[in-house]
């Protein structure tokens, strides 16, 4: 068998494979001996592991703590022979069967001919590697490092493996590649195109590793064993290696790395905010299981750290019944609690002795993820993790992940058990497979003496493949979508620190939680590693990635009439353009094929659209006018800067009524046609709502209800919640106020910009607005949890905004450009150069299927829509 059975998992977690040697092992000093095996020996940092060339023989693992003597012998048949005497050793994957390890505790020598290294230099290396073992395990990691530091320093990044030797080496540093429980060291290179990492030692299956900057995807910085050194690249599929987990020896070599292949101009990389995943997500774009893997990602979580493994929720709570049914509540896990909070008797103990605690107090002794968690889950996919971890030894067969039904009732009732789920119980591709003891290993016969075997499923389940089936559509139900949010307050989120955590019942041991504990603080280093292997051991919160409450999901999935509203996009071509306003065109609306716009000339016009000329056109004031409203077929409501509005009638081209609506200048305008309400905002920093409009000399007597702000109102809009409606205006200060109609207060308000809102609109549902400022930025807010969802900052200032009803947004920029963004993928569709200036209002006309944009270039434009195919 050619292949090595040799593997880093064979050593203990973080062990270090320094090289190995052609030899000959026996058990006596001679090699005519019974015992007689051919094959090389490892050396390790905390072993020699021989692995012989027949593969039927067990390899032979003989740690330096267990050595009694080392020394070189004499020998008759050769000089190059070195005996190690141990007073215990172990041997393992005896006929190439992955099995327990088998531990002999007994006195033996292994004698050891070396083929063409030398003795005497290995045993130099062997005896400070049998020093460094009698030591406590902080100084033992200290010589181990030093040791290693010096072999770095003596080999150099070899560039014969590279595509072109003589390309430039732009940076080359120390680094180590990580997979899980093992740390390969090595250099890692990049050229102005390449990175190339290069292993020290032999193990890897090829020699230098390279990914091309034209094919990465994305990049990650993450925390490896409680620092900021670590960095996790994507590419693309058809790259040799699609991917790898590096860290380095600081935090400033990390980040030297990420720039420059940032800053690449080769390098073009997936950039997906968290606040652009949560819109998508929340339109149901993205699925709850892409979400949940997305924000894991973000959080620091890979499945190459098992100690920051990604962490899923229990979601079904019924493990005994013969089918499922996703439409009861009662078939869920309540998701607003954690899993220790689940059991009010449990919990109540819990409580208890939190109260009697000191400071730092917590209420579970252990976490929802930690690696010898996440390995009681997949231990039958990854059994050679678990040997690794638990010292070449499996579970007791009673405590090992035998039925969901037993798993699910211990972590409800056991006093020290509160683990959630991993990923793989959701994966649809796997199909299962960690669930079934696919490689036929012996795990040991339980009490009843039953073999541990696969994995009990419960009744509902016909097989791996349709548990794991039904567990993602549980993940995507209606139920999980309307409650997955406070599952994520819970891990990534507001409740999962500080006193948002103590009233939500979510607190976990002091150091599990990232800056908590300083170790570079902690000189003394027993303290600092008995800490390190506590955290290690004991899990790691997520980083948290929100701070105020998540966001719930509006919709849990796209539905199939609406599929296409998902790439929804149009072509426009301008069909019309109209000059007839002497200054800055403010305002502009349609009704039939009237165009009304005015300006701040003062003056208001009125367009045939289909004779293409002038109807109509009066000065309504000596002083600007700032906006407009059909409220009625032939009425049209005008703002101004007089302070006044103005009813105009556009058949009869007469003024119908004006009053004073305002101490100050009439910002904006909006017209409720059911209810028959005119709102306007002022520069005076009150809205008032009117009523009676139409009726003649009867507006002022009108005045329903009036709203008081602290600065000037810059824009309103409303909203219909069943039989009640909202008025949501923006203003100067960048604050958002939601007052209600039917009950005449303030249901909210808080800070949506730090500088004036210039417009706002709803998108997709009356929970969310969109809001643009002075300094460029567009923001979605979610008026359910009153903050944002979602920033972005334009090349110029947002003056005006359209929903389409559907998916898209436009978008009015100050220097002229019109945006269009599809607002279910969060992406702009395209954007068009539109005026000479700043696109003051927006205005979309369903009939004739026409935008119209009025600009400070003094123009109005009618826009055909095409729908993009």
């Amino acid at each position: 068998m050619d292949k090595s059975r040799f593997s880093m998992l064979l050593l203990e977690p973080g062990e270090i494979y320094f090289e190995d040697y052609s030899c000959i092992i026996t058990q006596q000093n001679s090699l005519k001996s019974d015992y007689f095996r051919e094959g090389r020996l490892k050396l390790c940092s905390k072993s020699l592991l021989f692995e012989p060339r027949d593969w039927t023989y067990p390899l032979i693992k003989l740690q330096f703590r267990d050595c009694v003597e080392l020394c070189l012998v004499d020998s008759t048949e050769r000089n190059n022979v070195i005996v190690v005497k141990v007073k215990q050793y172990a041997e393992m994957l005896e006929e190439n069967i992955l099995a327990p390890y088998k531990f002999f505790y007994e006195k033996k020598d292994f004698y050891i001919f070396f083929d063409f290294a030398s003795a005497e230099e290995c045993l130099g290396q062997m005896q400070q590697l049998l020093r460094a073992s009698t030591l406590h395990a902080p100084e033992h990691n200290s010589m181990v490092a030093t040791i290693l530091h010096s072999r770095y320093m003596r080999m150099k990044f070899d560039p014969v493996m590279m595509d072109d030797f003589t390309e430039e080496i732009v940076c080359e540093l120390q680094a180590e590649k990580i997979s899980p429980l093992v740390r390969h060291q090595g250099k890692l290179a990049l050229t102005p195109t390449t990175i190339y990492f290069q292993p020290f030692s032999n193990i890897e299956s090829i020699p230098i590793l390279k990914i091309k900057f034209k094919n990465l995807k994305r990049i990650y910085k993450r925390r490896f064993l409680l620092r900021q050194v670590g960095l996790e690249i994507y590419s693309t599929e058809e790259s040799s290696v699609p991917h790898i987990y590096l860290t380095f020896e600081n935090e400033y070599e990390r980040n030297r790395i990420y720039q420059i292949l940032e800053e690449s101009p080769h390098v073009s990389l997936e950039k997906v905010h968290v606040e652009e995943m949560t819109l998508q997500w929340q339109n149901g774009v993205v699925s709850n299981y892409d979400y949940l893997t997305y924000l894991n990602c973000m959080a620091d979580r890979s499945k190459n750290d098992l100690t920051q493994y990604p962490v899923f929720p229990w979601i079904i709570a019924d493990y005994t019944s013969e089918t499922i049914d996703f439409t009861k509540p009662e078939t869920f896990r309540d998701l607003s609690k954690p899993m220790g909070a689940l059991n009010p008797d449990r919990l109540e103990k819990l409580k208890e002795r939190f109260h009697e605690m000191t400071d730092p107090k917590f209420l579970y002794g252990s976490h929802y993820s930690a690696p010898g968690l996440v390995l009681f889950y997949l231990v039958r996919k990854y059994p050679q993790y678990m040997l690794c971890l638990q010292n070449g030894r499996f579970d007791h067969p009673d405590r090992m992940f035998n039925s969901m039904k037993d798993v699910f009732n211990n972590c409800l009732k056991n006093m020290s058990d509160f683990k959630e789920l991993v990923p793989e119980f959701y994966d649809v591709e796997a199909k299962g497979d960690f669930l079934v003891n696919k490689f036929e290993i012996d795990f040991g016969s339980r009490h009843d003496g039953t073999k541990v075997n696969d994995v009990a499923l419960p009744p509902w389940a016909k097989s791996p493949e349709d548990f794991v089936c039904k567990l993602r559509d549980a993940l995507e139900s209606n139920y999980v979508s309307k409650h997955i949010h406070l599952w994520i307050d819970l891990i990534f989120g507001y409740k999962q620190r500080g006193e948002e955590a103590i009233k939500a019942e979510n607190v976990f041991h002091h150091v599990c939680y990232e800056g908590s504990v300083d170790l570079e603080c902690i000189y003394d280093m027993n303290d600092r590693h008995a800490l390190e292997v506590q955290i290690m051991e004991f899990g790691q919160v997520p980083k948290q990635l929100f701070t105020k409450p998540h966001v719930r999901r509006i919709s849990p999935q796209i539905a199939k009439p609406m599929c296409c509203e998902m790439n929804r996009s149009y072509r426009i071509e301008c069909i019309d353009v109209i000059r007839l306003h002497k200054e800055s065109v403010t305002c502009v609306v349609r009704q039939s094929e009237r165009i009304i716009s005015v300006g701040r000339d003062g003056t208001l016009k009125v367009y045939d659209a289909e004779k293409r000329k002038q109807i109509r056109s009066v000065a309504l004031s000596p002083t600007p006018l700032s906006c407009c409203v059909m409220v009625d077929n032939n009425v049209v409501a005008v703002g101004a800067w007089d302070n006044e509005i103005y009813l105009y009638d556009v058949e009869y081209g007469r003024v119908v009524e004006s009053f004073r609506a305002h101490d100050d200048s009439v910002s904006c305008l909006t017209w409720l046609h059911k209810e028959r309400l005119l709102i306007s905002g002022g520069c005076d920093g009150v809205v008032r709502v009117w009523g009676n409009i139409g009726k003649t000399g009867q507006a002022l007597r009108g005045l329903k209800m009036e709203f008081d702000h602290d600065g000037k109102i810059t824009c309103l809009t409303h909203r219909r919640r069943r039989h009640e409606v909202d008025v949501i205006t923006g203003t100067s200060d960048g604050e958002l106020f939601i007052w209600s109609l039917n009950n005449k207060g303030l249901i909210a308000k808080f800070s949506a910009h730090p500088s004036e809102i210039t417009c706002v609109c709803f998108v997709l549902s009356a929970d969310r607005i969109v809001t643009a400022n002075t300094e460029r930025d567009i923001t979605v807010t979610d008026l359910s949890v009153l903050h944002s969802v979602y920033q972005k900052k334009l090349p110029d200032i947002g003056r005006s905004l359209y929903w389409d009803g559907n998916s898209l947004l436009w978008i009015g920029g100050g220097s002229g450009v019109l945006r269009q963004w599809n607002m279910l993928t969060v992406a702009q569709n395209a954007e068009l150069n539109a005026h000479d200036g700043s696109i003051n209002d927006i205005y979309f006309d369903e009939a004739s299927n026409t935008l119209l944009t009025a600009s400070e270039d003094r123009t109005v434009k009618v826009w055909k829509l095409t729908q993009a195919s």
